[in-house]
């Protein structure tokens, strides 16, 4: 790892792409074929370089007539286009005989590495919204930071007979330690920050959203009482079923589940009709992103640590939204951990689609319904037919100790802070 090196921002490329109605088994035989090694097998993943997570998810037809869908999910270091033309040349294999199964895709004799990386640029979409734990922590920098602690706890459990030093003298040890390794010694140097030119690109987009709030708020104030008038009607008049998965539905999806540290979440559902659920979605999705860009983007999402990468994408013409998670522990304490910190956020949100719990005001009620929002999101959710993780053992405390293990063998310390940073061993 090169210490000099500045972290870039991370990437969520979303990739749809309609399916053949006649290639959806062979496409489900594909994905089952590639999901017994995503990280070096025909479509090699680790191989790309800076990707975190990836997954394929088939999403199923429409009631409406529309066919199935074929979405490959990438959280990426940037740039974008480095991690897709990368991919086209290492997983050129595994992505012909996937997408070979999707409309539109190259026949077999203008399968280039040029044709491969136009169709999934053709088909890549924006999301409404997105999250990442720590903005500018590569792959690298995580898997450089965790290899660091390793060795430093080798080095203390050497033998030595640390009681009889102090904290400072420990730590003194250790930096002497780190200093004398080749593949160590960059860890002496604080984590680089985000580039200049980042920093600016980063304070435009704020002002930005800034600037369209303020332009907003004139509009907002006068159709504010409107709004709420016509918010609350509905609310009293839509449905919301009780919806409870069958038990093979629930059987599938735990079949894929608690294998690491980490687990997939892919949910989809239809926005309720009409243009004020619509557009609801589409300004509480774009504060959302606001807010995940510029405030909840060093490991806490409005007080939930256990996410590293999240995204809220529309289809279907906005008719349809889908979200997905990369998070840590099981599907229960994570549900668990949105229900008691920031309910409210997930009706704002979740509450525009069919069948929701009902809710008041937007933010009332709603996910408080314990019961019927977990029957809900695993009624909506959907198993991963490929799923990759770049660390599988690492939960996001676990990145963030490393971090700051490497942040203590620069600058100075008190006792008492040689101290407390000991104890992150």
């Amino acid at each position: 790892m090169n210490p000099r090196s500045s972290p870039t921002h991370q990437e969520a490329i979303t990739i749809i792409a309609p399916v053949k109605p006649q290639a959806l088994g062979q496409l489900e035989r594909v994905l089952a074929r590639l999901a017994e090694d995503p990280a070096e097998g025909p479509l090699p993943f680790r191989k790309v370089g800076g990707v975190h997570f990836a997954r394929f998810v088939v999403i199923p037809p429409e009631q409406e007539g529309g066919g199935p869908l074929l979405l490959l999910l990438l959280d990426c270091d940037a740039p974008r286009r480095s991690r897709l033309r990368r991919l086209v040349v290492v997983g050129a294999p595994g992505l012909d005989d996937v997408f070979e199964c999707c409309e539109g895709y190259p026949g077999e004799a203008h399968r280039t590495p040029a044709a491969r990386y136009a169709y999934l640029r053709e088909h890549t979409t924006g999301t409404a919204a997105t999250y990442f734990n720590t903005v500018g922590r590569t792959v690298e920098q995580i898997e450089q930071e965790a290899f660091l602690r390793e060795q430093i706890e080798c080095f203390l459990d050497s033998g030595r007979n640390w009681s009889e030093r102090t904290p400072a003298e420990v730590r003194s040890a250790i930096q002497a330690f780190v200093a004398r390794r080749n593949d160590l010694r960059w860890a002496l140097l604080p984590a680089p920050g985000p580039p200049f030119s980042r920093r600016i690109a980063n304070g435009l987009d704020l002002a930005r959203g800034i600037a369209m709030v303020i332009a907003a708020a004139p509009v907002a104030l006068v159709g504010a009482l409107p709004y709420a008038f016509q918010l609350r009607r509905q609310e009293r008049s839509d449905s919301a079923n009780r919806i409870k998965p069958d038990d093979a539905h629930v059987q599938r999806l735990a079949a894929i589940e608690d294998l690491v540290s980490q687990n997939q979440f892919t949910a989809y559902g239809s926005i309720k009709p009409g243009r004020l659920r619509r557009y609801t979605a589409i300004v509480i999705l774009w504060g959302v992103n606001l807010g995940t860009r510029h405030r909840f983007n060093r490991g806490s999402l409005a007080g939930v640590k256990t996410i590293h990468a999240a995204r809220w994408v529309f289809l279907d013409d906005k008719r349809r939204m889908i979200f997905c998670s990369n998070y840590d522990g099981s599907l229960e304490n994570y549900m668990d951990d949105f229900i008691d910190k920031v309910a409210w956020g997930l009706n704002a949100v979740f509450s525009n689609g069919v069948d929701y719990p009902r809710t008041r005001w937007l933010i009332k009620d709603g996910a408080k319904d314990e019961q019927a929002f977990k029957s809900y999101i695993r009624a909506h959710q959907v198993p991963s037919n490929v799923w990759y993780t770049a660390y599988p053992s690492l939960t996001a405390l676990n990145i963030e100790n490393n971090a700051r293990i490497r942040a203590g063998l620069s600058g100075t310390m008190e006792e008492d802070e040689a101290a407390k940073w000991l104890r992150r061993f």
